[in-house]
């Protein structure tokens, strides 16, 4: 498994081109252990499904093997210290290697329900053309597990995405004689200093202290000598379980009017926040296998970010889809690595979860 891993990690797949490489590699190593694959493809994006088991209910395994860019140095595995170093290696090329790992390992007649491996190409740009894809043709069933680096936690939730681009409107002037204008961007900063105070911002659950605000983009004034009449401003805002994208839109629209500003926007909610109970049957199943296999007590946790999860929920009545993977840390950044005996028990609590 390790050694798979490692091939994965060399595959440059940062790019649709390189991610399709990956994903044929996993595709010829399951075929290689005598499993049967189907190879889907849309829009030139690939992925691949495979299936085991019988019965009524459905739990799928899903893992992507893009990765963002890194440097080359990144794409060559490293061994060190019980660490496993290279890009991907946490996000999430452990947990594809796991996964797959295992399900060659499933027994097709002991199951009592169906296993589903789905690996993709597309989750770090979006999922659009694979998972999303996938859910829309019916690949869909009563659990998922996004297999993200998580340390063996359980995330229960994830926060929704909410992306508003606002746009302020000034009166031009000469910069010499700002008085006789409207500063757009001053206008833009008045209104950024008062949105931690806004009603949605106050409110936290179990899992999240607060929302997430990001001042992500800002596009305004093009010459020292004229006041700009123009302040574009975008934010992403990752709003609670339990939050409604539409009164945070109308908090956002009421503040400008309060404070008098001229403010046009457009909004858009890609994402809804994410819930699974901690009651779940299949949570609870989970707990009792990271109890037999770690020897520890699960920890339940929320996730501030978005993952291929937020396609299968809606499919699923908004609960069932979790991130749980194994142990790491940086990715995205210069130094990730996945811890390697984390990766022996997460393929271990999936054998044993889906034989439950």
């Amino acid at each position: 498994m390790i050694e798979l891993l490692k091939q994965l990690i060399q595959i440059k797949s940062d790019t649709k081109t390189g991610a399709n490489e990956a994903l044929l590699f996993c595709a010829g190593w399951l075929k290689d252990h005598n499993q049967e694959v189907t190879i889907h493809n849309n829009n030139g994006y690939l992925m691949l499904t495979a299936e085991k088991g019988q019965g009524s209910e459905t739990v799928i395994w899903n893992g992507h093997v893009d990765v963002v860019p890194g440097h080359d140095s990144q794409y060559i595995p490293v061994e060190k210290m019980g660490r496993l170093y290279g890009r991907g290696s946490a996000d999430m090329k452990a947990g594809v290697a796991a996964m797959m790992a295992a399900f060659v390992e499933l027994d097709d007649k002991a199951l009592s329900r169906v296993v589903q491996l789905h690996i993709v190409t597309d989750e770090e740009i979006g999922g659009h053309y694979t998972s999303e894809w996938l859910v829309n043709q019916g690949f869909s069933g009563d659990f998922v597990i996004c297999g993200e680096p998580t340390d063996l936690k359980v995330g229960l939730q994830s926060k929704g995405v909410l992306h508003m681009d606002l746009t302020f409107t000034g009166k031009p002037a000469h910069g010499s004689r700002p008085w006789e204008g409207l500063n757009a961007i001053e206008c833009a900063m008045m209104f950024h200093s008062k949105v931690a105070d806004l009603p949605f911002q106050q409110e936290s659950t179990p899992y999240f202290a607060h929302p997430s605000v990001n001042l992500a983009i800002i596009h305004a004034g093009d010459r020292y000598n004229v006041v700009p009449d123009l302040c574009q401003m975008s934010y992403d805002i990752r709003f609670l379980p339990g939050q409604a994208s539409e009164i945070i839109v109308a908090q956002m629209a009421e503040l400008a009017k309060t404070l008098g500003l001229d403010m046009d926007y457009k909004a858009e909610s890609s994402t809804p926040a994410l819930t699974t109970k901690p009651e779940h049957p299949y949570i609870q199943s989970l707990q009792q296998a990271i109890r037999k296999v770690a020897h520890s007590e699960p920890v339940m946790f929320g996730q501030h970010g978005a993952a291929d999860t937020r396609y299968y929920a809606p499919a699923m009545g908004g609960e069932g889809a979790i991130e749980f993977g194994p142990a790491g840390a940086d990715w995205h950044g210069d130094e990730e690595y996945v811890v390697i005996s984390s990766i022996f028990d997460y393929k271990s609590i999936l054998l044993v979860h889906a034989l439950s």
